[in-house]
């Protein structure tokens, strides 16, 4: 038959997955790793749960091989990337109740696994700036505060393909005249070894260059910041704004503004840990909310999801202290 364990816990991003099994104590009975994220607007909905299947019997054939097999889970605690709006989590959660990995299945952004990954108690806010950028806040007695984060269309800015595209812009209009002059116009098409923008146009628009490479333009922009260019330094300034805009929303939400509480730092990009930009964060957010504390989260987001789900199985504290030292955080 197998044991029963506690957590089914999934962390899916845009490019891997995380699956760990979990006992009422804090042991991880299980844990496997797919290559492919979870995109359902890209592959529908079923496509998507499907590769997430995949990594899940990944998990569940590797405790049977080492003779301790699984008989599902009391509860699924699933965090997904491209689940933005609380009536996809409602679908998602049907969805996934539907495979029959658990008793109850609770969905939620990704964005909270990482919130509850560096938290002791799920208080604080979190910002995530990777490919995309996102905000969540969450408080012990269920509120929460987040944004819709599907794009322009709901007001975003930044994220790393957002920033790419920001400094493409203004290098091609440095280098045609139409804008400010920017080293940019340099070391973007540099960095593919092309020796203008208009080739590097040229290639990404007939696919020498696959589009899908422009996330590599990230990091240039920030040394070519770092190096005292006013243009790449103003991208790196608004990210920064943008950060504690949302950051200072959310706080405010849940009535955080004015009292101590974290504000923890995510995803590639603001875990890359670019001085320029953590000096603006902590600047601008020593000025609109004084009593916050931004660090960045170096705990895997799969723990974040574990936790969630222990929360919601009233699992006692030495279950959590055990998984933190087991991911060694």
């Amino acid at each position: 038959m197998g044991v029963t364990a506690a957590v089914l816990a999934i962390d899916a991003g845009n490019s891997k997955t995380d699956v760990a099994f979990v006992g009422r104590d804090g042991s991880v009975l299980a844990s496997a790793r797919g290559r492919h994220g979870f995109q359902p607007p890209r592959v529908g909905v079923e496509a998507a749960i499907d590769a997430l299947a995949a990594t899940v019997e990944e998990a569940l054939a590797l405790a049977r091989a080492r003779g301790r097999p699984i008989a599902g889970a009391e509860h699924v605690s699933a965090c997904l990337a491209n689940v933005d709006l609380p009536v996809e989590e409602r679908e998602l959660t049907a969805a996934l109740a539907a495979r029959g990995w658990g008793r109850t299945t609770d969905v939620r952004n990704d964005t909270f696994a990482i919130l509850r990954a560096g938290l002791d108690e799920p208080r604080g806010v979190a910002v995530v700036c990777g490919a995309g950028i996102n905000c969540v806040g969450m408080l012990p007695d269920g509120r929460t505060a987040r944004f819709p984060a599907i794009g322009k269309i709901s007001g975003d800015w930044g994220g790393g393909q957002g920033l790419a595209e920001e400094s493409l812009w203004h290098a091609a209009r440095a280098e045609d005249g139409r804008g400010e002059p920017t080293a940019l116009a340099r070391t973007l098409p540099g960095h593919f070894g092309l020796d203008s923008m208009y080739a590097l146009i040229e290639a990404l628009h007939r696919g020498g260059i696959p589009y899908a490479r422009t996330h590599e333009l990230t990091p240039v922009l920030f040394a070519t910041s770092a190096a005292g260019d006013p243009v790449a330094g103003s991208l790196v300034r608004r990210l920064a704004e943008e950060v504690v805009s949302m950051s200072t929303v959310a706080l405010s939400r849940l009535d955080l503004l004015d009292e101590e509480a974290p504000v923890l730092l995510g995803g590639s990009v603001l875990a890359a840990r670019h001085p320029e930009l953590d000096a603006q964060i902590t600047a601008l957010l020593a000025a609109k909310a004084p009593k916050a504390s931004a660090e960045v989260v170096t705990a895997p987001p799969v723990l974040g999801a574990i936790l969630l789900g222990l929360d919601h199985t009233g699992a006692p504290p030495e279950a959590r202290a055990r998984l933190r030292s087991y991911y060694a955080v």
